[in-house]
């Protein structure tokens, strides 16, 4: 990849960063590393936090919770993104795709703010992304 280069974090890659007995966690990491070394610009969005932060508050501890929260200060060249309604309104249509099964809105809407601001690469565990046109490291 290039120095620069916009790279859209999602739930699951957080997930696998923030806990360690995740099973992607190693695979994560090497990916964070990698990514990092290359100097990318990397994106995420307030649902994607948000989702993030949910699932370590019930499937981990509120104090993991709160550690990743914080830990988003420290990521270089991380721009968080918000949402909007009318971008809810645009991600209705991904789930008129019959190639996306069990699409989340979360995802959806990920992929309104990724095409909106030509990111075109997401480091995510979810072949959704993939199913939608972005490509996937990770």
């Amino acid at each position: 990849m290039r120095a620069g280069e916009l790279v859209f974090v999602d739930t699951g890659a957080w997930i696998a960063l923030a806990l360690t007995r995740d099973p992607l966690h190693a695979r994560a990491r090497a990916t964070w590393e990698q990514l990092l070394g290359e100097g990318v610009r990397f994106h995420t969005s307030v649902p994607v936090i948000l989702e993030t932060f949910t699932f370590l508050d019930r499937n981990a501890a509120r104090d993991v919770a709160l550690a990743w929260k914080d830990s988003l200060n420290t990521v270089p060249h991380l721009k968080v993104l918000p949402s909007t309604a009318k971008d809810l309104q645009q991600a209705w249509a991904y789930f008129e795709r019959p190639d996306l099964h069990k699409l989340s809105a979360v995802d959806a809407v990920s992929f309104v703010l990724m095409t909106q601001r030509r990111i075109r690469v997401a480091f995510a565990f979810d072949s959704h992304f993939a199913t939608a046109g972005f490509r996937m490291v990770g």
